[in-house]
């Protein structure tokens, strides 16, 4: 497990984000909370600790790459490097699943949990994405309940927070068009 190196406040088209990141990779990222001081509390809590610094340059393509896909560009951040040591093998395998989730696009918790071994993992994979220290980088706005529901989600705003990233993806699923407005 490598120590995380840092972390920087950024702003985005949400609010203000943040991130750590550690010689092997993003350590965490954090959507907006409250305020900064929830923002890098709750950082903190999934990175463990570290400092404010100036981001390396990995760090730094990051938050470019973050703050473009709030802008609504369709990008897929799969290039970014995630420092996953201090997690399950199962959260692994389901972030690796929801990162492989293009933008605009929608998987449901039983669709990630068949392909992890059947759709009893359902619970499991909502738990896991639950802890996803790492959204919007692993997408997990982009899993949805049974009947393509909003579900869950545990940044501030809930729910509402997930529709509205899904509507800056220009996401839709079924027979229905883009998300209506907020």
């Amino acid at each position: 497990m490598s120590a995380a190196l840092g972390y920087a406040l950024f702003d985005t088209a949400l609010g203000r984000c943040a991130l750590a990141w550690g010689a092997a990779g993003l350590r965490a990222v954090q959507l907006p909370e409250v305020d900064d001081a929830a923002t890098v509390a709750r950082l903190l809590r999934a990175s463990g600790p570290c400092d404010a610094e100036l981001p390396t340059a990995e760090a730094a393509a990051a938050i470019r790459g973050i703050q473009a896909l709030l802008q609504g560009q369709p990008l897929d951040l799969r290039e970014l490097r995630l420092d996953m040591a201090h997690l399950s093998e199962f959260h692994q395998r389901v972030y690796a699943l929801t990162r492989a989730i293009a933008p605009g696009q929608v998987r449901t918790y039983g669709d990630l949990a068949q392909a992890l071994g059947g759709k009893g993992l359902a619970r499991a994979v909502g738990q896991a994405l639950g802890l996803n220290p790492f959204a919007p980088v692993v997408p997990c706005h982009r899993v949805l309940a049974a009947g393509f529901q909003s579900g869950g989600f545990s940044a501030t705003g809930g729910a509402h927070t997930k529709l509205r990233m899904l509507q800056i993806e220009g996401a839709h699923w079924g027979e229905t068009q883009s998300l209506p407005g907020f």
